[in-house]
């Protein structure tokens, strides 16, 4: 469902952290299975452990789409894919959107708990 192309993946590859080989260990999971996967989750907004098995674990696209929120990745990304549309004259800056989503209040009620009567002190 959620594939990058060769063209993206080489644009997104040299953004993303190296594994650390000097310490040893198991190599991680493939990046790019990983970065599906991730993709995969945000497009459907499917729960992580209805994540289809040819994106690996779960529990891995999990950690990883955390792991590069702490230490800038996905902020990186964004700001190389702007660059990338402002020099191809493809980003729009005088257009700009607005999303909201609302929900209506059940029975004209303002609170989101039902307060309980005070018990009498004795």
């Amino acid at each position: 469902m959620v594939t990058l192309t060769d063209k993206q993946w080489v644009v997104v590859s040299p953004l993303l952290p190296k594994q650390d080989q000097t310490k040893g260990g198991r190599p991680r999971a493939d990046d790019k299975k990983t970065l599906e996967g991730i993709l995969w989750i945000l497009k459907t907004g499917a729960q992580w452990s209805e994540l289809p098995g040819k994106y690996g674990s779960y529990a891995t696209c999990w950690r990883r789409l955390k792991r590069w929120e702490e230490d800038g990745t996905w902020k990186r990304i964004w700001k190389s894919l702007l660059a990338t549309l402002s020099r191809e004259d493809k980003l729009m800056l005088s257009v700009g959107m607005v999303d909201g989503t609302f929900a209506p209040v059940k029975k004209g009620g303002t609170l989101l708990v039902r307060r309980r009567k005070a018990k009498a002190l004795k």
